[in-house]
């Protein structure tokens, strides 16, 4: 049986590939328990920092969204945790960035929307077309959409279903890198990756954490969250491995640990 969602683990990077093909890595029960199961395994492992969720069909889709044939016989298509394709209700720590190209669309850009940062080639598209069905954004979509975009550039995609060019997404800040050359996509997301897993991961993971929170969050609640994040991280090893690295003139050496009990 070929699997729905490939799993590589290359240094602190997790790779995950959607892998249905055929299907324009619509979206089954199978992709999404295969996606949850390997991000059990991406947020348990202590070596591996950041994740990438790519497509295994360069240029034709990054997805389609969800499995109609499976939808309309019935079957639900969410996996226990995580949800539409495992992941937009993973509960996760660590950061995901998704490596587009070709058309995320409908179901496919909310995969998108769970991630915290893109990369996408100039020939992808972005937008949720559930209007021109009698539908809306199920998995996300609609309440993600707003706070990646201005309200009114959301609004106009989620009411006309039409979707955006891969530049315009750039000149809106939705894209974080975008390549002209399709095979230069992943090797732009490794290098994303790259210049993330050089700093000290539970710093990333707080701040990441930080940032997500704040977007929903009170001042007074976000000082809250702030404070608890710096005593958090003042009892790791690498909260002095920072200072005591540049001192030294060296470059620091991660260890992402908390520091033992006396």
């Amino acid at each position: 049986m070929m699997a729905e969602v490939l799993f590589e683990k290359r240094g602190h990077v997790a790779v995950f590939t959607l892998n249905r093909p055929k299907a324009r890595n619509a979206v089954n029960a199978a992709l999404s328990a295969q996606m949850e199961k390997h991000l059990d395994a991406f947020e348990a492992d202590d070596e591996l920092w950041v994740g990438i969720i790519t497509s295994g069909s360069p240029g034709k889709a990054f997805s389609a969204g969800a499995d109609l044939k499976e939808v309309s016989a019935g079957r639900s298509i969410e996996s226990a945790n995580g949800g539409f394709a495992g992941v937009v209700r993973y509960n996760r720590k660590k950061p995901l960035i998704a490596a587009v190209d070709g058309p995320a669309l409908a179901g496919g850009l909310e995969i998108v929307l769970a991630c915290d940062l893109i990369v996408a080639s100039s020939r992808s598209r972005f937008g949720v077309p559930e209007v021109k069905r009698s539908l809306i954004p199920g998995a996300g979509g609609v309440f993600r959409l707003p706070r990646r975009l201005p309200r009114n550039v959301a609004l106009e995609m989620v009411l006309t279903g039409d979707p955006i060019s891969a530049s315009r997404a750039e000149d809106l800040g939705f894209v974080n890198v975008l390549v002209d050359d399709p095979r230069d996509v992943i090797t732009a997301a490794h290098t994303l990756a790259g210049r993330i897993v050089a700093n000290a991961p539970i710093a990333v993971r707080l701040g990441l954490q930080l940032v997500n929170d704040s977007t929903l969050a009170s001042d007074d609640e976000n000082w809250g969250y702030s404070t608890q994040a710096f005593r958090t991280l003042m009892k790791t090893e690498d909260y002095y491995e920072g200072p005591k690295a540049f001192v030294e003139k060296r470059a620091p050496r991660w260890t992402g640990k908390m520091k033992p009990k006396l």
